[in-house]
């Protein structure tokens, strides 16, 4: 007689209940049983006591008479000392899918983008402060009669400083579509 130790369902519809019994592995899951060795609970908390209960002397007799355990007996048995279980190989099973890699790929391109965007951004900002500076020492070292037209080319400066901000931040800025108007057909 082929023996295994498994578990055997009882409750109520959505709320489960399990014992772990000892039976012939022929027998309806939660048909005749030869021993009741033990019960689980899966609606408790994983660190509650009372989740697996086990008698560990009847599972290493019945272990020792050769009765093979179900996957789930098998890992309380592990949890409780009584048999070493392998760990199952699927290292497919925790890789993302082939939508979430192209998910992945696009924020990561977005990103780079944006970055590329804020740098070229900057890079225009700190041009304009190097002529707007350059252009301040020009005005300096010009005697006075010419400072009334620095000043002035000074403005334009600072005006094209800041125009060029904004046209470098809508530049970053991803532009809409432009919607063109279908041709409308005559009847």
């Amino acid at each position: 007689m082929a023996i295994a130790i498994r578990l055997a369902r009882g409750g109520m519809k959505k709320r489960p209940y399990y014992r772990i019994v000892v039976s012939d592995s022929r027998n309806a899951r939660d048909g005749k049983f030869l021993e009741k060795i033990g019960t689980y609970n899966p609606l408790l908390p994983k660190d509650n006591a009372e989740r697996v209960k086990l008698d560990g002397e009847r599972a290493a007799y019945w272990l020792s008479v050769g009765a093979q355990p179900s996957d789930r007996v098998a890992r309380f048995l592990d949890a409780a000392g009584l048999r070493t279980r392998a760990a199952k190989n699927n290292p497919n099973k925790g890789l993302p899918g082939d939508k979430a890699k192209e998910r992945v790929e696009a924020a990561a391109m977005k990103a780079a983008e944006a970055i590329e965007a804020a740098e070229a951004a900057e890079v225009a900002k700190a041009e304009a402060a190097v002529a707007a500076a350059a252009a301040a020492a020009e005005a300096a070292a010009a005697p006075a009669v010419e400072e009334v037209a620095d000043v002035a080319a000074e403005e334009v400066a600072a005006e094209a400083v800041a125009e060029e901000a904004p046209a470098a931040e809508a530049a970053a800025e991803e532009a809409p579509a432009e919607e063109t108007p279908a041709e409308e057909t005559q009847a």
